[in-house]
């Protein structure tokens, strides 16, 4: 009797042991799709305690990606290893020199909520020859300020050159760093015949904010998001962009982005970036020449002699490439991207971005000319040989004496540059 015994708690034993596999295998299926990532990844570090328990908690859904194309999956592997060594000679890039540490030490350090404060948001389309200098800088950036202090929130779009092969294998080195990593792919495509393409910018800048916009509270209240277009951009760079605008207690602070269309570079955000007269930053006539663009800030000698000097200045657009702001109106629901009202000038959505920033009490916006960047890693090491590196330019760190109101009147240049005006700054506006 003894052994019937035995053998049956035995037997209830082990049957116990199999219904606890079978679930635990259940219930790890049903986190996965068949082939597709985890829907809610769980983080593998141990908590510490409930507030740093909070801070790596996905507040973020991982959308489920697009297939990876394998071919280019099987190069994938190489650029992230280029990405993730800023000594990897593989792929050619764009030479950067290392910051100096004390200028930007106030900016590491957890913030006071112990929540993230950076949050770094990119839309990237066919770029995968500038992935080891772009986001290999913002890897730095993010060692340097503090993996559990940022947010890597990038949306890619129609690439088929391995740009979402290598931003899809990414994802595990963010994760190991410490950091969270929102990726997701979409088919807006702003120059579909048809299509607004400034509403399908703007659609595409939200969909790389919108952690911020839906979860606030999972973020810091003094969050800066360094949003940045696909240019070769060093770490120097991201650090003085962010640096200043704490600094100077700015709301946003930008680059000066160039292109090279002759031997010469040309300012190249002419179309959105307005200094505090309201007029562009070089004259473009009726013909649409850039002739002039030699002359920046004809009617603006203030702003002509900071860039002179690589200080600061207000402006009342500008995004020029990458650029740092707050984004405290964003996670208040006050602005996003978008396009024109009816009976508003046409015009590009970061000028409207910068237009409702002034509206909402958000007007310190400024250059910082020290910071000079181009679109692909030869031409970045031309601009930085002819402007000179972040750090070579920068000098004695002077505040910027803050105007409170923007110009009256802006230049609109709707449709081309035949019809240009000076219009109300806050034409269209409710109010």
């Amino acid at each position: 009797m003894a052994m019937k015994r035995s053998f049956r708690t035995l037997f209830q034993l082990l049957t116990l042991v199999a219904v606890v596999l079978f679930l635990a295998v259940s219930l790890g299926h049903s986190q996965y799709g068949s082939g597709l990532l985890p829907v809610n990844p769980v983080d593998s570090r141990d908590a510490k305690s409930p507030a740093e328990e909070a801070q790596y908690a996905y507040s973020t859904r991982f959308p489920l990606l697009k297939e990876s194309n394998e071919t280019l999956a099987a190069t994938a592997p190489s650029y992230l290893h280029a990405i993730m060594d800023p000594e990897d000679k593989t792929y050619p890039r764009l030479e950067c020199p290392f910051p100096n540490p004390d200028r930007y030490a106030s900016l590491k350090g957890p913030s006071r909520s112990k929540l993230p404060r950076y949050f770094f948001a990119l839309d990237l389309h066919q770029c995968v020859g500038l992935l080891p200098r772009l986001i290999g800088s913002i890897v730095e950036a993010i060692k340097f300020l503090g993996p559990e202090n940022c947010v890597l929130s990038i949306v890619e779009g129609r690439s088929d050159d391995g740009t979402f092969e290598v931003l899809k294998e990414l994802r595990t080195e963010i994760q190991i760093l410490g950091s969270r990593y929102i990726l997701q792919t979409s088919d807006i495509n702003p120059k579909i015949e048809g299509t607004d393409r400034i509403i399908a910018l703007a659609e595409l800048r939200n969909l790389a904010v919108n952690d911020l916009i839906q979860y606030p509270d999972n973020y810091d209240p003094k969050t800066t998001v360094v949003f940045s277009n696909d240019i070769a951009v060093c770490l120097e760079d991201i650090l003085e962009l962010v640096y200043q605008r704490v600094f100077q207690k700015a709301d946003m602070t930008c680059a000066m982005d160039w292109t090279y269309v002759g031997d010469n570079p040309t300012f190249y955000d002419i179309w959105i970036a307005r200094d505090m007269h309201g007029d562009s930053f070089f004259d473009i006539p009726e013909s649409g020449s850039w002739d002039l663009a030699w002359n920046l800030f004809p009617n603006d000698d203030e702003a002509k002699w900071h860039l002179m000097k690589s200080e600061p200045f207000q402006v009342f657009s500008c995004w020029n490439g990458i650029t740092a702001f707050t984004a405290k109106p964003l996670m208040e629901g006050k602005i996003k991207f978008r396009g024109h009202y009816e009976g508003e000038c046409f015009q590009g959505e970061p000028k409207l971005f910068a237009k409702d920033m002034w509206y909402h009490g958000y007007g310190k916006i400024a250059v910082v000319p020290s910071v000079n960047v181009e679109y692909n890693n030869e031409a970045g090491k031309r601009i930085k040989t002819l402007k000179g590196y972040t750090s070579a330019n920068v000098g004695e760190d002077l505040k910027i004496k803050w105007e409170t109101e923007p110009p009256k009147l802006v230049k609109c240049m709707a449709h081309g540059y035949v019809d240009q005006q000076f219009l109300p700054w806050d034409e269209g506006l409710p109010g």
